[in-house]
């Protein structure tokens, strides 16, 4: 992918896009994401981040209502998460603090809620603050995923559908509460139904839809079956060439669209304490008009 140069409007700084991985994954510069952004500067950033997947910017001053504020300007914002804490005062803005006593569970590939029927579009995360040494984060371009199926598989995978739900969240339920805590969340949760293939709204691209953490049955197998085919997909999906890995620095916020990727936080710096913060956007509302 090619280096994009973007004039901001109102002033002489440039947006500078360039690209870190041939799969996915741009490092952003001349931008301050907590200043006044013009609507056409919000277009730049959306454009880059259409078209490089996920987006890394430096240097950021961004406290909880800037993040919440900048969120807005891309889409529609998530009301809080069904099992993380939020910062005091702004339940959109999720709180993901670990450390020896409090392990995170987001080390496994995934994609953020993906067992509801109407996945998020993107999600901003910022590092409050990171250990000087590990904590990195993957992501995995599932379109070029997508990509590197032989007709064939295409052709067999294209109509199917998966069934997804809260997976890994059942540990948090059953030490809340027992089983009868995994039951109640199983309800009030509850699972979706998606094309194992889908056709992004804004690009056109299309893109393979299971994650490991939450994708758990294809629609009309044997459970058997249906265990095969997903775990060939899960492990095609890890295949380096489809990722890019960002070293966290305190003050670096990462963009990414959750429709066409799927990520991995690396838990390697415990006990040492990592505190990010995160914002989630339901709705492009570029798509959605």
């Amino acid at each position: 992918m090619a280096s994009l140069l973007i004039q901001l409007a109102g002033g002489d700084d440039t947006l500078e896009v360039h690209s870190v991985t041939v799969a996915l994954g741009a490092e952003v510069t001349g931008v301050s994401l907590g200043g006044d952004l013009s609507e056409t500067d919000i277009d730049s950033v959306h454009e880059a981040l259409m078209q490089h997947q996920v987006l890394f910017f430096r240097d950021q001053s961004l406290d909880p209502p800037a993040m919440l504020a900048l969120a807005e300007r891309l889409g529609q914002v998530d009301a809080g998460h069904p099992v993380y804490p939020h910062a005091p005062g702004y339940p959109h803005v999720v709180e993901l603090i670990s450390d020896g006593e409090h392990p995170p569970d987001t080390d496994d590939w995934h994609k953020d809620l993906t067992f509801k029927a109407e996945p998020p579009f993107a999600s901003l995360l910022f590092a409050v603050s990171v250990p000087a040494v590990g904590g990195d984060t993957l992501w995995t371009s599932m379109s070029a995923v997508y990509d590197s199926l032989s007709p064939g598989w295409k052709s067999d995978l294209e109509g199917l559908y998966a069934i997804h739900d809260m997976g890994t969240f059942r540990n948090d339920y059953y030490l809340e509460g027992g089983v009868a805590a995994i039951d109640r969340a199983l309800s009030e949760v509850g699972s979706a139904v998606h094309k194992v293939i889908e056709t992004h709204p804004a690009t056109g691209a299309k893109y393979l839809n299971v994650n490991q953490a939450f994708t758990r049955h294809i629609v009309g197998m044997h459970q058997g079956p249906s265990d095969d085919l997903l775990q060939y997909l899960f492990q095609h999906v890890k295949k380096p060439e489809f990722q890019v890995r960002l070293k966290w620095r305190d003050n670096t916020l990462a963009i990414w669209d959750n429709l066409i990727t799927q990520h991995y936080a690396v838990c390697d710096y415990l006990p040492h304490r990592r505190h990010m913060q995160r914002v989630t956007v339901t709705r492009d509302r570029r798509t959605t008009k």
